[in-house]
C-alpha cells in the first residue's frame, strides 16, 4: 500500500518514532530503503552497492557501504506517521546509536538469516534494553544460501535472551524463497520476481499443515504470558486474530515478548508484513511513559533543582525537546529535535535550558535524510529538523520560557583512541582549530584537547575507524590537508638512589659586579610525585631570601632529566650548607647555583624512568576471558582482578599507555567486537630502560 508522505497532521496515536538496529551488513540501510519504497516516499529503490540509497548519502558512506551518521528519514503508512532513523552497525559508532535511541519509541533489530545474532547485534541489543525500547525483530536476506530462520531465531533466544514469537512461516528456503505465511491471519504472502506488492491467498496443502503446527506454538507462548490471552485460550483452546495481534502488541510493549519476522529486503520480500507489524506493535508517543526532567528557572544562571517534572506527549502542553544530533550543512546548522510536549511554530522563541539562553527556530523541517520538506509547525511525537539555533548542541533540551525544564541528555561514552593532528602547512592553523571543533559540535564522542607538554593537538574518539571518518570528512569538506600521527607518550624521570653532599660554587665574573653562590645540596627519592624542597642550613650561612633563590633553581632544574630529558618528578632535595660573597650574591646567582647544581646532582644519581599507566577495565563474553589475558600480558599489563557479572567476565589491569594505542581494534578483533574497555589514567610506573630514551 502506497501513501502521500504530505498527509494532514494526524493523533499522536497514529505517530511511530523508530530506529533500525542491527550489525554491519544485516541489511539495515536496505531494510530502510525498501520502507521508504514501499511507503511510496521514494519512486527508486536504493542500493547500498550502486550509492543510491537515500539514508547511506554521506560520501564517506557509499565509498565504504557502511552506516556513519544515523539519518533521519519521514514516511506514511496505512494512515500513520513513521518517523525512522536507520543507525550505524559498526561499534565505532555505537555513540550515534545511543543519541537515536534516547529520543526512540521503538526498534526493528534486524538480523542475518545465516549468521543469526552476530556481535554488534548483542551490543545494540543490550543498548536498546537499558532505554527500555520495545523491538520486534526483522530475520533478513531469507534468499540467501544457509539461511535458516529457526536457527536464527535460537541465536535470538539464545544470545539475547527474549521470548521470540515468531509470527510468520516462510515460504521456500534460500533462492526459492518466495513468502511468508502469516500465521495471525492465516495467510499466504507471495511475492513474485520483479513484483512490487505482495500476492495475498489461502494456506493450502502441505504448508496449511505446517503452519497449523506453529500457530498453535504461537497461541501457546502468547497464551503463558498474557491474561486476557490465557482466558479466551482456556474456553475455545484457540485464539482469534484480534485477540492475539492485542496480546502481541501488549508483550512488545512490556518487554515480555519479540515479535519476529522474516523476509529478504533486497528482494523486496516482507516489508509490507514488516511494516504493518510496525503499526500495530510498536508503540506511539502515547504508550510509552511521559517524559522526565527537572526544572531550570531561566535568567538565574542556577542549576536545575532535583524535583522531577513529567511532560505528557500533549500537543496543548508547554513546549519541551530535546536535541540529539547537530550537522553542519553548506545551507545551515540543522539542529535535530525529539518533541516531547506541546507545540513550536517558527518564529517562536524557545528556552535552551542547557545553555541558559534564549534561541528562536527560524525554520523547521520534516527529515529525510539529506532532503527536507519545510513545516509550519511541530507538535509532540514529531522528530524534525530546526535552521536557527546557535547554542544548542546534542543533548540540549528547549523548552518554553514560561515553563523550563531540564530533559535527560544522551550518554557520550568515554574516548578510547587518540591521534595527533596537525596542518600540513602552517597557513592552516587556524582552519584546523575551527574544522576541529565543528566535528566535536556534530559529534560528542569525539574530543578535542592539547598535550600541554608536547602541545600536540590530539583527537579522541571510539576506535580508529570513528577518527579515519573524522579526519577524511576534514580533508574533503574543507580541503584541508592534515598530517595524522600517533601522540607520543610524555615520560617522566625520577630518582632511584639520591647522592649526598654535593657541592656546587657558581662563580662569573664580567667586570663590575659578579656572581657568587656556593651550595651543598643532598637528593633523594620520594615516596609521593613531585618535588620536595627543604632547606637544613643553621648560623645563617645562606639568607632566606637565598634560599627561596635555591628551591627555585631546583624547580627549573626538573624541566629535564639526564636521562631523555624527560620531566623529573619523585624526588626530595635538601640544602645542607652554603656560602656568600658580601657584594656579587645575589638571588640570580643562587639561582643559577640551584638549577646547575641540581641538574649536577641528578646525573650523579641512579636515574629511573617512568612511563604513564591507565587503569583498564575490560568486559567480554566468559568464553573469551584466556585470550584478553594473554593479550593483556603481551601489552606489558598487570592484572588487578577479574569479577563475572550478568554473564559477562570483567578483567581489570594496569596497562603502560604507550601499549593502549590500537588495543581496541585488537580487542574487537579477538573477541569478535564483543569485547568493550574503558581507561582511566592513574598515574606513572617503572618503565623497562629500552624504553622512552633517546
Amino acid at each position: 500500500m502506497r501513501n502521500d508522505l504530505h498527509t494532514p497532521d494526524r493523533h499522536l496515536a497514529a505517530v511511530r518514532n523508530l530506529g533500525i538496529l542491527a550489525h554491519v551488513d544485516a541489511g539495515k540501510t536496505t531494510v530502510t530503503e525498501r520502507i521508504l519504497y514501499a511507503t511510496g516516499t521514494t519512486h527508486k529503490r536504493g542500493e547500498v552497492h550502486d550509492g543510491t540509497t537515500v539514508t547511506d548519502f554521506d560520501p564517506q558512506e557509499r565509498d565504504r557501504g557502511i552506516t556513519i551518521f544515523a539519518a533521519a528519514v519521514s514516511c506514511a503508512w496505512n494512515g500513520h506517521r513513521v518517523n525512522l532513523i536507520d543507525t550505524p552497525g559498526h561499534v565505532d559508532f555505537a555513540d550515534e546509536v545511543e543519541r537515536a535511541l534516547r529520543v526512540l519509541d521503538g526498534a526493528v533489530a534486524v538480523f542475518d538469516a545465516v549468521a543469526g545474532v552476530e556481535p554488534q547485534s548483542e551490543s545494540v541489543w543490550r543498548q536498546a534494553d537499558r532505554h527500555g525500547v520495545p523491538r520486534i525483530a526483522f530475520v533478513n536476506k531469507m534468499d540467501r544460501a544457509g539461511a535458516d530462520l529457526d536457527t536464527a531465531v535460537a541465536s535470538i533466544r539464545d544470545r539475547l535472551h527474549p521470548v521470540p514469537l515468531v509470527v510468520q512461516l516462510p515460504i521456500g528456503a534460500e533462492d526459492t524463497f518466495t513468502g511468508v505465511v502469516d500465521l495471525v491471519r492465516m495467510r499466504t504472502l507471495t511475492w513474485d520476481d520483479g513484483a512490487e506488492t505482495a500476492v495475498d491467498g489461502p494456506v493450502v496443502g502441505e504448508l496449511r499443515e505446517e503452519a497449523l503446527r506453529r500457530r498453535r506454538l504461537l497461541e501457546e507462548a502468547v497464551a503463558e504470558r498474557h491474561p486476557a490471552a490465557l482466558e479466551e485460550f482456556c474456553d475455545r483452546e484457540t485464539l482469534s486474530a484480534e485477540t492475539l495481534t492485542t496480546a502481541l502488541r501488549d508483550l512488545t510493549l512490556s518487554g515480555d515478548g519479540v515479535v519476529v519476522l522474516c523476509g529478504s529486503a533486497y528482494r523486496n520480500r516482507g516489508i509490507e508484513p514488516l511494516l504493518d507489524a510496525v503499526v500495530e506493535c510498536l508503540p506511539s508517543p502515547l504508550d510509552v511513559p511521559a517524559v522526565r526532567g527537572t526544572r531550570a528557572v531561566p535568567g538565574t544562571g542556577a542549576a536545575p533543582d532535583e524535583e522531577g517534572e513529567r511532560r505528557p506527549a500533549d500537543p496543548a502542553a508547554p513546549f519541551a525537546a530535546l536535541a540529539f544530533k547537530v550537522n553542519a550543512t553548506a545551507t545551515g546548522r540543522l539542529t535535530y529535535l525529539r518533541v516531547y510536549s506541546g507545540t513550536v511554530e517558527k518564529g517562536d522563541t524557545v528556552w535552551d535550558a542547557t545553555a541558559r539562553r534564549t534561541e528562536r527556530i527560524g525554520r523547521i523541517l520534516r527529515v529525510r535524510a539529506d532532503r527536507h520538506a519545510p513545516l509550519d509547525r511541530a507538535v509532540a511525537g514529531d522528530i524534525v529538523a530546526v535552521v536557527g539555533l546557535k547554542s544548542a548542541r546534542a543533548g540540549s533540551t528547549l523548552c518554553a520560557p514560561d515553563a523550563p525544564i531540564v530533559l535527560e541528555p544522551p550518554g557520550v561514552a568515554e574516548p578510547v583512541v587518540s591521534v595527533a593532528v596537525e596542518p600540513r602547512r602552517a597557513a592552516d592553523a587556524e582552519r584546523l582549530v575551527t574544522a576541529l571543533a565543528r566535528l566535536a559540535e556534530e559529534d560528542p564522542s569525539l574530543t578535542v584537547r592539547t598535550d600541554p607538554e608536547t602541545g600536540q593537538t590530539l583527537l579522541s574518539g571510539m576506535g580508529e575507524l570513528h577518527l579515519e571518518v573524522a579526519v577524511e570528512k576534514i580533508r574533503r569538506t574543507l580541503a584541508l590537508e592534515v598530517n595524522v600521527g600517533r601522540p607520543r607518550v610524555t615520560y617522566r624521570e625520577t630518582v632511584a638512589r639520591g647522592v649526598s653532599g654535593l657541592v656546587f660554587r657558581h662563580v662569573k665574573q664580567d667586570g663590575g659586579a659578579g656572581q657568587f653562590a656556593h651550595v651543598v645540596l643532598d637528593v633523594e627519592p620520594s615516596e609521593e610525585d613531585g618535588f620536595a624542597f627543604r632547606s637544613a642550613v643553621v648560623g645563617g650561612r645562606v639568607p632566606q631570601e637565598y634560599v627561596q633563590a635555591v628551591e627555585a633553581g631546583c624547580r627549573d632544574a626538573l624541566a629535564e632529566g639526564p636521562l631523555g630529558g624527560h620531566a623529573v618528578t619523585g624526588l626530595r632535595v635538601t640544602l645542607t650548607d652554603g656560602a656568600t660573597h658580601v657584594k656579587d650574591s645575589s638571588e640570580t646567582a643562587f639561582r643559577t647555583a640551584g638549577r646547575l647544581g641540581l641538574r649536577e646532582a641528578l646525573r650523579a644519581c641512579a636515574m629511573a624512568l617512568l612511563e604513564p599507566v591507565a587503569e583498564v577495565t575490560v568486559t567480554v563474553p566468559e568464553d573469551a576471558v584466556g585470550t584478553v589475558l594473554g593479550d593483556l600480558a603481551a601489552c606489558r599489563g598487570r592484572v588487578t582482578g577479574s569479577a563475572v557479572r550478568g554473564g559477562a567476565a570483567v578483567v581489570t589491569a594496569t596497562v603502560p599507555l604507550a601499549e593502549l594505542f590500537g588495543y581496541a581494534t585488537r580487542l574487537r578483533s579477538r573477541t569478535q567486537g564483543r569485547g568493550t574497555f574503558t581507561a582511566r589514567p592513574t598515574g606513572y610506573a617503572p618503565a623497562p630502560a629500552a624504553v622512552g630514551t633517546p
